[in-house]
């Protein structure tokens, strides 16, 4: 039989089975086995001698509910798809979140439907300019109140930029869109962004049209 060690197992099976059969003081166990006490105390209370699984038993894949309106306002302001948005939110909000989660989320708050989502049309159609028409630095800027959960002492505003042509996403939480706040958050962004930003567009009426950086810099 192929047995499976783990890689800083000290000890094998029979040692094991040995030291749960032993009536022997733990001390003089771990002494005449070169292990540590604690070795000896662990294997005396398992019922086998094979290693248990390291995988946590249960992985932090799913989002609090805090998080959960902070994805949804995402998904509503930036009209990103599943998989960019499932970037954004590992990035900025819960690391180790699971694809089948996020999803779920936005089926609970009626939000998965990506198409619904967008504006509707009213009138005949005008053509539309693509993002893919402009070159990156042209970001458009929103802020977004986020209500106040149970375990909050306060409330806090969602602030998110996302690059037209590239659709590079950059996301804040903050505890109000104050002056401090929105001008500290622009700054940021700027040091952030992997391009240079020519334009800074307010897609709401907000502090931050007092604050508005527009950069006519050189290519």
């Amino acid at each position: 039989m192929n047995i499976r060690l783990h890689a800083n197992a000290t000890t094998t099976p029979k040692i094991r089975r040995f030291i749960r059969e032993s009536d022997r003081p733990i001390a003089q166990l771990a002494k005449e086995l070169h292990v540590s006490e604690d070795t000896i105390r662990r294997w005396r209370q398992r019922d086998c001698v094979a290693d248990g699984s390291h995988t946590p038993h249960r992985l932090q894949t799913t989002l609090t509910p805090a998080q959960e309106l902070v994805v949804v306002e995402l998904r509503k302001t930036l009209l990103l798809p599943l998989d960019d948005l499932l970037v954004v939110t590992r990035e900025f909000i819960h690391p180790e979140v699971s694809r089948s989660a996020l999803n779920r989320c936005l089926r609970r708050h009626g939000v998965a439907n990506l198409k619904a989502l967008l504006p509707k049309e009213e009138g005949p159609k005008t053509p539309v300019k693509r993002f893919k028409a402009y070159k990156p630095g042209f970001v458009h800027v929103d802020i977004k109140y986020l209500p106040q959960m149970p375990d909050q002492d306060q409330r806090t505003d969602l602030f998110a930029a996302i690059d037209r042509a590239t659709r590079w996403v950059y996301v804040e939480i903050l505890k109000d869109k104050s002056a401090t706040s929105a001008s500290g958050f622009l700054k940021r962004l700027i040091d952030k962004a992997p391009f240079i930003i020519n334009r800074v567009v307010p897609l709401d009426n907000f502090m931050i049209y007092k604050y508005i950086i527009r950069l006519d810099r050189p290519d």
